[in-house]
């Protein structure tokens, strides 16, 4: 039984694959579903529920377990009341349950700040943000990697400085992006271009140069040329391939999102996730956090399908 779901190196059904996603996402709530309500685990905190006679103590305080011990033995010594509390563990660290009725609550509730943007306009300005440096990216990175792939001369001339240029950090940018772009969107925009632009002219020419070449050949041997051959053989060749890398890399410009809203004025969910932190609402920071991994995946699952339904014939796409 055991090997029929263990069974190494092997093509799972559309059942099994479903309940193993499933898994990967039961396991780690599981385990903080462990961490939060089982208090042997990992309760490092007591959750004052009477004060008692500690002058500071007070009702829904938290405080460390030797500090609450210490206190509990003074009034005992002193003969006043005893103080009281449960297990609880820091705030930086709430339950499952907090998060998800602030995850409810942050789209039903208006912000405490006075004209500070609601969650899901925050949520929208950074997705312009990630399109808007995802296409600028494409629209240079896409034509450049195919051209590189295809040509030895375009890749040779253009890769030795990416492949230097892809090392560099592209936060260190932020300064420089703020003088010329100004301190809104711009800088932000430019920080996802850097971020994913050189990594996406390699990944693209090295996807080319995997096309067969027996089919360039022949393509060449019946006379076409220049352009022609780009777009009515290279292209139409690697494009499951290509639209497959187009999908992890626009994971990767998500990745790049905290820091670039951080450049220039505070801005979208970053904005958003700082003010929360900043009032220790630690719940409505792990609800945005999470939500960003919602839009994200359930972007990924969206393009996956459809890639499913746009190349048929490419199997790589049914593993997924």
């Amino acid at each position: 039984m055991i090997s029929n779901w263990f069974g190494g190196r092997m093509d799972f059904d559309a059942r099994k694959r479903t309940l193993f996603a499933i898994g990967s996402f039961l396991l780690p709530l599981l385990v903080w579903c462990l961490v939060s309500y089982v208090p042997f685990i990992w309760h490092p905190k007591i959750e004052v529920t009477v004060p008692g006679g500690v002058d500071y103590f007070q009702v829904g305080m938290l405080v460390d377990k030797a500090q609450f011990e210490e206190e509990t033995a003074y009034t005992r010594e002193q003969k006043l009341a005893l103080p009281a509390g449960i297990p609880a563990n820091p705030i930086y660290l709430p339950a499952p349950h907090e998060v998800a009725q602030a995850f409810y609550t942050g789209f039903t509730k208006a912000p405490e700040q006075k004209d500070a943007p609601w969650l899901h306009e925050s949520l929208w300005h950074s997705i312009q943000i990630i399109l808007w440096g995802f296409l600028i990216s494409s629209l240079i990175g896409v034509p450049l990697g195919i051209l590189a792939g295809t040509y030895a001369s375009v890749g040779r001339l253009s890769e030795p400085f990416i492949e230097f240029f892809r090392y560099l950090p592209a936060p260190a940018f932020g300064a420089l992006a703020v003088a010329v772009l100004g301190i809104y969107d711009g800088p932000k925009i430019a920080i996802i271009v850097i971020g994913t632009l050189f990594q996406q002219v390699l990944i693209i020419a090295n996807t080319t140069r995997k096309l067969e070449a027996t089919l360039i050949e022949a393509a060449r041997t019946l006379g076409t040329r220049g352009a022609s051959l780009v777009t009515k053989v290279v292209l139409p060749g690697i494009l499951p391939d290509l639209y497959r890398d187009q999908r992890i890399l626009l994971g990767w410009a998500w990745t790049y999102l905290i820091v670039a809203e951080l450049i220039g004025t505070s801005s979208g969910i970053t904005w958003y996730i700082t003010q929360q932190a900043r009032y220790q609402h630690f719940d409505t920071v792990y609800a945005a956090i999470m939500i960003i991994g919602i839009i994200g995946f359930g972007t990924d699952l969206i393009l996956a399908r459809l890639g499913r339904r746009l190349f048929p014939w490419d199997r790589a796409q049914d593993r997924r």
